[in-house]
């Protein structure tokens, strides 16, 4: 299952991290990283999915 969760925050770095934690603090602030750039949204979304 990882594995989708790390493909979908690749394309949709929020799905991936919701996938993950719900609707918590690392998703609000997943969506304003991804707001303020895609590259700093994706490396969040890795970080939150591998390091559960």
């Amino acid at each position: 299952m990882d594995v989708v969760r790390i493909l979908l925050a690749i394309f949709l770095p929020p799905v991936g991290v919701f996938l993950q934690v719900g609707l918590g603090l690392q998703f609000w602030l997943n969506i304003l990283l991804t707001l303020l750039g895609y590259i700093p949204g994706i490396v969040h979304a890795i970080w939150v999915i591998l390091r559960r």
